[in-house]
């Protein structure tokens, strides 16, 4: 597998563990046509746009859009940023494969009615990554 294809792999395989599903935070990843519109949800973008240490690797931002209620308040969606924090934030996912994504600090945009649908209230948490082969 290449090394964008494993970026991906290895970043939305964290959303599929049966810990983040405990979360009970909807996730979908980018490009991915959902049936309905939940009150709540995240979807996930990766975006791998700089040079890496070599030809096996790369950095990126990873940026997952918190989608929650309009007129709810700030509370949900920075507790939302605050729980992906306890999984992403100075953390490193490793792969049997050998690569590794090492996360960064993050941060949260500052929020608004979604543009598509104004139930729901908008903001984008934003992390960099590297990430790298080890074998």
């Amino acid at each position: 597998m290449g090394k964008y294809a494993q970026v991906d792999s290895n970043i939305l395989a964290l959303f599929g563990t049966s810990k983040w599903v405990a979360e009970n935070i909807k996730t979908y990843p980018e490009n991915f046509i959902k049936i309905g519109t939940p009150e709540e949800f995240i979807r996930v973008s990766i975006i791998a746009s700089g040079n890496g240490i070599n030809l096996k690797s790369v950095s990126g931002i990873l940026l997952i859009d918190i989608f929650t209620k309009a007129g709810d308040g700030p509370k949900r969606p920075s507790t939302i940023a605050d729980k992906l924090d306890s999984y992403l934030s100075g953390k490193s996912l490793s792969a049997v494969s050998g690569t590794v994504v090492q996360f960064q600090s993050s941060t949260i945009s500052r929020g608004k009615v979604d543009i598509d649908n104004s139930a729901l209230f908008h903001k984008t948490y934003t992390i960099p990554f590297n990430y790298f082969e080890v074998s």
